[in-house]
């Protein structure tokens, strides 16, 4: 396990080995430096659910029962934590990243993959410029089949009493026992992010599709703007608030903005849900933009 550490004259960002995490990232906009994603426990532990990022890879959230049928072979994925009955989130988090390049304001990490269902190569690629700091994740087939693949991220963002979060979507997923997705409706009111409005304190774990790729968040106490790009465009996203009762020590003070090229169980949805089918030795790559700006306006 290893921390590489980059920066711009406005950024500096931690990133770990283990787990290919982002730990840390700061920004400092002339009023000291701020957390841009959760700020991460002190210590030597790299814990990447402590961390401010995991990457999703090969692919992102859950699929139902463990089981999905594709290419009329049915596929059967085992449990990767002991705490969910689901294989979650992919590999990528769990596993021990090498590093391929780095210098004082970029870095390459690669990640290899070898399962009964799905072989890879990841490779993520970092980098700090000016107030922009970009994450760009891929992946390559290394199987003699056919496979779906999805690609994502799971930052973790600071929540303060008044953030906001702009992130406009055409419909959203209900959520069912497990953790899972249940039933594709309009986007209630409730979470309807066209545009700027505070975070429900409340329980929330839902799956959005039609999103233009693009979103932000302010917090207005620090006078603080990020926006959030991702190329090609990714149409879907996770929203994700945390209570007591799934975690006694949560204290509202983070959410998850999840960028995903596909919806959770996409496996097992008729479209694949925004998979992308790649054949032996075919890869697919997507890219995070997150820029941060001063404002004195939360609108």
């Amino acid at each position: 396990m290893a921390d590489i550490e980059i920066a711009s004259e406005s950024l500096r960002c931690v990133l770990s080995t283990q787990g290919g995490t982002i730990w840390r990232l700061e920004a400092d906009l002339g009023d000291g430096w701020q957390p841009l994603l959760r700020p991460p426990p002190e210590g030597p532990d790299r814990d990447p659910l402590k961390a401010g990022c995991f990457p999703l890879v090969p692919f992102g959230n859950r699929v139902e029962g463990n089981r999905f049928l594709f290419d009329r072979t049915e596929y059967h994925l085992k449990p990767n934590t002991p705490w969910d009955k689901h294989y979650l989130h992919g590999d990528g988090w769990l596993g021990d990243w090498t590093i391929d390049d780095r210098g004082d304001a970029e870095a390459s990490l690669s990640f290899e993959f070898e399962g009964e269902l799905y072989r890879y190569r990841a490779t993520q690629r970092f980098q700090c410029e000016g107030p922009s700091f970009r994450a760009i994740l891929g992946v390559t087939n290394l199987g003699e089949r056919p496979m779906p693949f999805g690609l994502g991220w799971h930052p973790y963002f600071p929540l303060t009493p008044a953030t906001t979060l702009a992130a406009p979507a055409t419909a959203c997923w209900t959520e069912k026992a497990g953790w899972l997705p249940d039933t594709r409706t309009p986007v209630p009111e409730a979470l309807d992010f066209k545009h700027p409005r505070m975070l429900p304190r409340r329980w929330v774990n839902n799956g959005f599709e039609g999103w233009d790729g693009a979103a932000s968040v302010v917090w207005p106490e620090q006078h603080m703007r990020l926006e959030i790009e991702t190329a090609p465009a990714l149409s879907r996203y996770f929203l994700f608030v945390s209570d007591r009762e799934f975690d006694p020590d949560y204290r509202e003070d983070f959410f998850c903005f999840e960028p995903m090229s596909h919806s959770a169980n996409g496996h097992n949805l008729p479209d694949f849900g925004g998979l992308t089918v790649l054949a032996p030795g075919q890869g697919m790559a997507v890219s995070m933009t997150l820029s941060c700006g001063v404002t004195k306006d939360p609108r």
